[in-house]
């Protein structure tokens, strides 16, 4: 067995809600750390006299105890974990670990036990609940009745409010009340600020940003007290999970940040941070309100009966002593300016960002705390409204997404350096170069910048035209044979090839005719110049087949494999997990694909060269073209004249003969059959039109082939 035993997804139960995170069982002591907060809890080995392994809601949980009366619960075990839990505790902590059954009876009648910081209700001596005394807010006497309100967390959807235990009258103590012992018990323990005695220091009028106003801050021995003109805060010790000690990029003044867990709240306002402000220019002379061994005793050195220097420095070293926890300071981070921060905005305020040796803090509204191992991934992008500014956004692991922008790209190299350093996940990194490219663009004037991504798409829109020149006209050409059609002008006015027509020289003449035979001239000279691009089109039917893809050659083995496997699917469901399955090979999977694919291109070519030297594809494929192309363009001429001018009459007709439908006569619909009539000879004899035509332009085909 190795010297540590680690476990993930742990969770411990904090006033109703399950923060999960990390167990370490080592030789000397036992952590965990809480991924929500980041709080580390260290128990000393040596502290240990209890462990009992339970089954609870979350799989099987393991209670601890130490001997200063601290109660310890993580769940979220495995059934297999109790044997080498079981083993690592008998050779380490010289504990065993014993099994204890709860009691889901569900009765309501039993033995209340207060042990440590818990109250056990207790039935058949099997423990059916726990009340950390820790959670309790408040506790009520009443007749034979004792009431326990909770502190309240806003991370639950349901919290629990308050418990009545109805104590019976006692028949043997009649000395003591058992409703009044049952209290003093619940308020040993439990977390009810009382403002007893005097405090150990006092500091008057302390301007604060978050709450906002101006506070006297009453320093007791186990709480904080802000005293405002409006509100007061009661501040436990316990809640305060970090100190921050931050300077203002102005360098005159200090930030002092209280980080809390649970917050504090004011109606309906939940205040995370307390940020102080000072001014490093006001000092203060400070006398401790107790006696020179007291303070001695108590605090071990930290902290001296009279101290003097700058006041942020006297509030943050009474803090620090106090709540026994570090100060965070900024590191090696310098901005552009050289400030340790970085003038941002999140949200609809101003604020400053630093980069810590752990995280970002931003301050001040609303401030933002972000430790490095919940950030999943961090993004440079380019400001919205301008490019004098990038934006920094940050990913956690949770999904939030924090987006700090108008940051000066003079800061953009420090702060990429730092956050390269710091070896975060950067969600574009694929585009480092491109980036370098940044760091260089945010260097030079929004007049002078070089824009890659603007070139690079003139570039690729000069191709386009170039090569769809043909395209164009050939749009345009099957448009203008509409000559009873008024887009006519219109295809003619925006053509792009218009210097090639007749009509180009004529655009000041208004005769109408003119406009119309333009187009004609243009079709013939276009026809000529399509010819050689309709050859290439041409797809010989008699020659080798193309090869597949390596991934249709993979498609092709694995389609009935993914239809077993996924019954019911869809064709395009088919493509769509063919395609992620493909993406997801490794290269060595992939390789014996490709050598496929690659002997499949070297038969084609092969084969396609055994066809070639046969004269396979090569002697009839031109005379068939040539014949189709003549025999096709003047039949298609022919259609469009003959469509057009039917349209341009039948439009007429519709025109003049258009009345209601009181006033129809039968003259009229005499008139209307003869029109019909006359619209079917004519449609008969273009047909004869076309079939003379065919047949005059067959020989000169066929005399094409011969030479």
């Amino acid at each position: 067995m190795g010297d540590t035993l680690e476990f993930s997804d742990i969770y411990q139960e904090v006033k109703g809600s399950w923060n999960d995170g990390r167990l370490r069982f080592g030789k000397q002591s036992v952590v965990y750390k809480s991924s929500k907060t980041g709080k580390v809890d260290s128990i000393p080995a040596g502290d240990l006299n209890l462990a009992q392994w339970r089954r609870v809601c979350l799989g099987h949980g393991i209670k601890l105890g130490t001997g200063s009366g601290h109660i310890y619960k993580y769940d979220g075990f495995r059934d297999t974990d109790f044997e080498k839990i079981s083993e690592f505790f008998k050779a380490n902590y010289k504990v065993e670990l014993a099994e204890k059954d709860m009691c889901v009876k569900g009765w309501n009648w039993g033995t209340a036990k207060f042990s440590g910081p818990l109250l056990s209700f207790e039935v058949n001596e099997s423990t059916a609940f726990e009340v950390p005394l820790a959670n309790v807010s408040q506790c009520a006497t009443g007749k034979n009745e004792v009431t326990l309100e909770f502190h309240q967390n806003d991370d639950t959807e349901v919290s629990l409010m308050e418990v009545r235990f109805y104590v019976p009258p006692s028949q043997t103590d009649e000395r003591q009340d058992p409703v009044e012992a049952f209290a003093e018990n619940v308020l040993s323990k439990a977390d009810v600020i009382q403002a007893t005695g005097d405090a150990v220091c006092i500091f008057k009028e302390l301007q604060c940003l978050t709450p906002r106003g101006r506070y006297d801050i009453r320093i007791y021995p186990t709480f904080l007290h802000l005293h405002g003109k409006t509100f007061d805060y009661k501040i436990p010790y316990t809640t305060v999970l970090r100190l921050f000690l931050l300077p203002h990029k102005d360098q005159r003044q200090m930030f002092f940040v209280i980080s809390l867990d649970p917050p504090i709240k004011q109606g309906q306002t939940r205040y995370h941070f307390l940020i102080l402000l000072f001014s490093k220019e006001e000092d203060l002379t400070l006398t401790l309100n107790m006696s020179e061994d007291d303070v001695e005793r108590r605090f071990e050195g930290k902290l001296s009966k009279n101290m003097s220097g700058s006041l942020y420095e006297m509030v943050s070293r009474v803090m620090k002593a106090l709540v026994n926890r570090k100060i965070t300071v900024p590191g090696n981070f310098q901005g552009h300016s050289g400030a340790q921060c970085i003038t941002c905005s999140y949200k609809a305020s101003s604020g400053l960002l630093y980069p810590l040796e752990r995280g970002f803090i931003y301050v001040h509204k609303p401030p933002v705390h972000l430790r490095f191992e919940e950030i999943s991934c961090v993004n440079f992008a380019r400001g919205t409204t301008t490019t004098r500014s990038f934006d920094f956004e940050v990913e956690t692991k949770q999904g939030n997404q924090f987006t700090f922008s108008s940051i000066e790209r003079e800061e953009y190299g420090k702060l990429f350096d730092f956050v390269n350093a710091k070896k975060l996940n950067i969600k574009n990194r694929g585009f480092k170069e491109g980036m370098k490219g940044k760091i260089d663009e945010y260097s030079d004037s929004d007049e002078d910048q070089h824009d890659a991504y603007l070139e690079r798409m003139k570039a690729e829109g000069k191709i386009r035209e170039e090569g769809n020149d043909s395209e164009e006209s050939d749009g345009e050409s099957d448009e203008s044979f509409n000559p009873g059609e008024e887009d006519d002008d219109i295809a003619e006015e925006y053509d792009s090839n218009a210097s090639a027509s007749d009509s180009s020289d004529d655009g000041d003449d208004d005769d109408d005719s003119s406009k119309k035979k333009a187009p004609k001239v243009k079709v013939v000279k276009e026809k000529k110049e399509r010819k050689p691009r309709r050859e290439k089109k041409q797809k010989d039917k008699g020659g080798p087949k193309r090869p597949m893809s390596a991934y249709m050659l993979w498609l092709n083995s694995s389609r009935e494999r993914i239809k077993s496997e996924n019954p019911g699917i869809s064709i395009t469901e088919i493509s769509k997990k063919a395609g992620e399955m493909w993406r997801q090979l490794g290269k060595d999977d992939k390789e014996e694909w490709d050598i496929k694919a690659a002997e499949a291109k070297r038969q084609y070519d092969k084969a396609k060269q055994e066809y070639k030297e046969s004269g396979g594809g090569e002697a009839a494929a031109p005379a068939e073209t040539s014949h189709h192309k003549k025999s096709g363009g003047v039949k298609e001429e022919k259609k469009r004249k003959s469509a057009g001018g039917d349209k341009e009459k039948e439009r007429a007709a519709a025109n003049d003969s258009f009345k209601s439908r009181e006033f129809i006569e039968t003259s009229e619909e005499s008139s209307s059959d003869t029109d019909r009539k006359s619209k079917s000879k004519r449609k008969k004899e273009s047909d004869d039109d076309e079939m003379e035509e065919e047949a005059v332009s067959t020989p000169a085909s066929s005399e094409e082939e011969s030479d």
